[in-house]
């Protein structure tokens, strides 16, 4: 491909740095909290707390790779040389595939709530379609324009928390006009934790998948020309957005909502709201929710296809996948993505309970194979940096290799504790499944590939064959 052909640079250290805030701060949060302090109580600080210093330490080692070795692929190309081809096919695949479920899941979700707030005569399949098709556009124009909506939308997010934070911190400490310092709903329903301890640990593997996303930021910085400025301050910004925007609003949550009211739970920002008495919380945390909703969308759309790119980079996709605009934008992964995302919308409205929800927990443990195989590849490839480009480790992981390990170790023992829990075998067993249908896909693409290599070898000496002859 000549320079033209190639993908831009169009995302400044302003864009990177909000995608990097925004890309853990998704629906997950703002709706999905409240289903984990449901089956926790008040300990959910705790598992948001473990997960999210796991989050952290996986930002790191992937962060010592991509400022040592940048790369288009990201984690898949360091699974693939760590591990070997096969990995970098599983990684990529599995972590595109995710994505495209997310895009159904963020359009489903954003329709839902722009019905049930804005446009209660719409229909849903309308909804879901313009939600698609506009944020399609913008990744279709160009890089840049994408980059500028993951800006404002994070932007939004970020307010959001920070006030949040704010609001919920002066209530619970007594700041606010008629309130007194007030901690008690920490014990009052059954003490710290209701359901035991056991379910504190359980939960990890549920509120994991909240803070997907943060990686995102390693994938973009492929498209600017100040990737290694851009991902270094992502990394280290990694544990205060985590601490501030996860484990701060849900420990304020849980102070101020009773774990046990599940009405309020439903949409915990919202019910902390009303407890305080904010006019007009409602509205407010649905502009919120769904700016957060349409930021995974597009955030969605734009990583699947670009995984999309890179798998064909190294000829684990269509090279067609290569195609770019001249904007450098990849027009037919693009697309692609998209038809995929919106064909599990459909799988969404024809069979639910089925197909949909096949695909659903199909996908639900992926993330975290994807971060366990990115903790291998950095406890393989550091060595191998520190021989040959020592010069490269400008960002380090701590605590090398202890932690590495102690990460892999723990995220080992969330994958296994999926299957002692009702509520994510399922996931963990369809999850597996969806793994080993990308091994084997691999293992049918090398063999057609070797068949080739060996009939093109057969041919070639009976050519020659015949070329002896003919002398």
């Amino acid at each position: 491909m000549n320079q033209g052909d190639k993908l831009q640079k169009g995302l400044k250290t302003r864009h990177l740095t909000m995608i990097a805030f925004g890309g853990s701060i998704g629906a997950g949060l703002f709706v999905g909290s409240g289903a984990i302090i449901q089956i926790t109580g008040p300990a959910a600080v705790f598992t948001a707390l473990m997960a999210g210093i796991l989050v952290i330490l996986v930002m790191r080692m992937l962060g010592e790779m991509v400022v040592a070795k940048p790369s288009l692929g990201s984690f898949s190309d360091y699974a693939r040389e760590a591990l070997g081809n096969w990995a970098g096919f599983t990684v990529g695949w599995l972590y595109w595939y995710f994505w495209v479920i997310v895009i159904a899941v963020e359009a489903i979700a954003g329709a839902a709530i722009l019905r049930a707030w804005l446009f209660p005569d719409a229909s849903l399949w309308a909804l879901n379609l313009i939600l698609l098709i506009v944020l399609t556009i913008t990744n279709l124009f160009s890089v840049k324009a994408f980059g500028e909506f993951e800006y404002w939308f994070s932007l939004i997010k970020i307010v959001a928390i920070v006030l949040f934070l704010g609001i919920g911190g002066a209530y619970v400490l007594g700041l606010l006009p008629g309130t007194t310092m007030d901690f008690s709903n920490l014990t009052a329903h059954g003490g710290f934790t209701p359901l035991g301890s056991a379910a504190v640990f359980i939960a990890v593997a549920t509120i994991i998948f909240s803070f997907v996303g943060s990686e995102i930021v390693t994938i973009a910085a492929a498209e600017s020309a100040e990737s290694e400025k851009a991902v270094v301050k992502a990394v280290n910004s990694v544990i205060v957005r985590i601490m501030m925007f996860y484990v701060g609003s849900v420990f304020l949550i849980v102070a101020i909502v009773p774990w046990n009211d599940s009405k309020a739970l439903t949409n915990p920002y919202v019910g902390a709201l009303k407890v305080i008495g904010i006019p007009g919380a409602d509205m407010i945390m649905n502009l919120v929710v769904v700016t957060a909703v349409l930021s995974c969308l597009n955030s969605g759309i734009y990583t699947a296809s670009r995984m999309l790119f890179a798998l064909g980079d190294k000829g684990d996709a269509p090279k067609w996948m290569l195609d770019v605009t001249k904007r450098g934008v990849p027009l037919k992964a693009i697309l692609t993505c998209t038809i995929f995302g919106f064909i599990s919308v459909i799988m969404a409205f024809i069979s639910p309970d089925k197909v949909f929800q096949f695909l659903l927990n199909s996908s639900g443990a992926i993330a975290l194979f994807v971060y366990l195989l990115i903790a291998i590849s950095q406890l393989r490839l550091r060595k191998k940096i520190e021989r040959e480009t020592p010069e490269r480790l400008k960002l380090r992981m701590w605590a090398y290799p202890y932690l590495t390990i102690g990460s892999i170790m723990a995220m080992t023992a969330i994958i296994g504790s999926m299957a002692f829990n009702s509520a994510t075998r399922s996931q963990l067993i369809l999850s597996l499944l969806s793994a080993v249908v990308v091994v084997l896909l691999y293992v049918i693409k090398t063999n057609i590939e070797r068949k080739k290599l060996t009939n093109a070898d057969v041919v070639e000496n009976d050519l020659s064959k015949i070329d002896v002859k003919i002398e």
